[in-house]
């Protein structure tokens, strides 16, 4: 990705490269609107996650290309400082142990930038695996952009060239002479993952395209067809454009701590979600004890149990129920005078307004 502020390129420009993910496939009984639901909604996280990452230094073990400079590592925290800076409801943490992050970061040359999308970074367990790679130095325009793109990826953002809404029209035999050349070298997979399929209607940021994302590739004249306007190329102006940053808000809305509604042991609480929205709830347990934590109704959910800290929520649980005929149930044991917070995202239900959450 590129942006306006970037000079124009005199040869082609290395891009950021999506790992490829194998779809995921559900039972014949589940329908195509629940079906759709789920893998629109899957990657987002919950509110009330504490993102914690780790940057690959000299001295750790992993190989030596991954370990990065402090002038990039530097450059990450400031990106992760900028989404942060929104005010949304979700938090990041740097920390000193790779086997406590969730977002490991790695900085080799030869393997370009990339990053996995949402809640696909929890699939990638390994603490020696990263889930984001840096393959050109962060210190200049381009690289502060790269950071904030990867990290959107993160978050759950997909290529804004990408939005079906963009009607965009590629010179498709230019788009694949381009990318297969160097200094990219895509095979045609890779073209079509990151260029020219399409992403779900619902999955994108309203019902526009936003050609000044951070999410947004800059092409070189030729690419493009239509838009018109677009034909000679196109350059995002560079940052978190608005539509970002209302994406951003509308996906993960932040919420005051007093504001958050206290949970009470066996009185069920309506979710009222719409369908990919997001809640986080309190509970402080009369006494120590297992508890069950599960949601009720015919839906699709993911259900998170966080430990509140002065350091920032710890996961301690999470249950999954998409796609599958339960409801999301979290089994933990829970003490008297520590605070807790549970995050749910609903996917689909047959009626949101029957649909609760319980703590007993």
């Amino acid at each position: 990705m590129a942006t306006a502020s970037s000079p124009a390129p005199t040869h082609a420009l290395r891009y950021c490269a999506q790992p490829l993910q194998r779809p995921r496939e559900f039972a014949a009984d589940v329908s195509a609107n629940r079906t759709r639901a789920i893998i629109t909604f899957s990657k987002k996280w919950v509110n009330g996650t504490q993102l914690t990452y780790y940057c690959f230094k000299p001295g750790d073990a992993v190989p030596a290309a991954w370990q990065g400079s402090p002038a990039d590592i530097a450059e990450v925290d400031a990106a992760f400082q900028k989404w942060f800076a929104l005010n949304i409801g979700i938090s990041f943490k740097a920390v000193a142990r790779p086997e406590d992050a969730q977002v490991r970061i790695g900085f080799d040359p030869d393997d370009g930038s990339w990053s996995y999308v949402g809640r696909d970074v929890a699939s990638v367990r390994d603490p020696a695996e990263r889930t984001m790679n840096f393959g050109w130095p962060l210190n200049t325009v381009y690289g502060r952009d790269t950071a904030l793109h990867e990290i959107g990826h993160t978050l759950g953002l997909e290529h804004e060239h990408q939005n079906p809404f963009a009607g965009i029209v590629w010179n498709e035999a230019a788009v694949r002479s381009y990318f297969r050349g160097a200094p990219n070298f895509w095979n045609d997979d890779a073209i079509n993952h990151n260029i020219l399929n399409k992403i779900a209607t619902s999955s994108v940021k309203g019902t526009k395209w936003d050609p000044d994302s951070v999410m947004e590739y800059q092409f070189s004249e030729g690419l493009i067809q239509e838009p018109a306007p677009y034909r000679a190329g196109l350059k995002p102006a560079g940052g978190l454009s608005t539509f970002d940053q209302t994406w951003m808000r509308e996906s993960y809305p932040g919420v005051a701590v007093e504001q958050i509604p206290q949970l009470q042991v066996a009185v069920s609480q309506k979710l009222n979600l719409g369908p990919g929205k997001t809640r986080v709830f309190a509970f402080q347990p009369p006494r120590t004890r297992t508890y069950r934590i599960g949601t009720f109704g015919d839906s699709d959910t993911v259900l998170v149990l966080f430990e509140a800290t002065p350091g920032g929520n710890v996961q301690l649980a999470g249950d999954d129920d998409s796609g599958v005929d339960r409801n999301a149930l979290i089994k933990q044991r829970l003490s008297t005078g520590r605070k807790y917070q549970i995050g749910i995202r609903l996917y689909y239900a047959d009626s949101t307004a029957e649909t609760s959450l319980m703590v007993w």
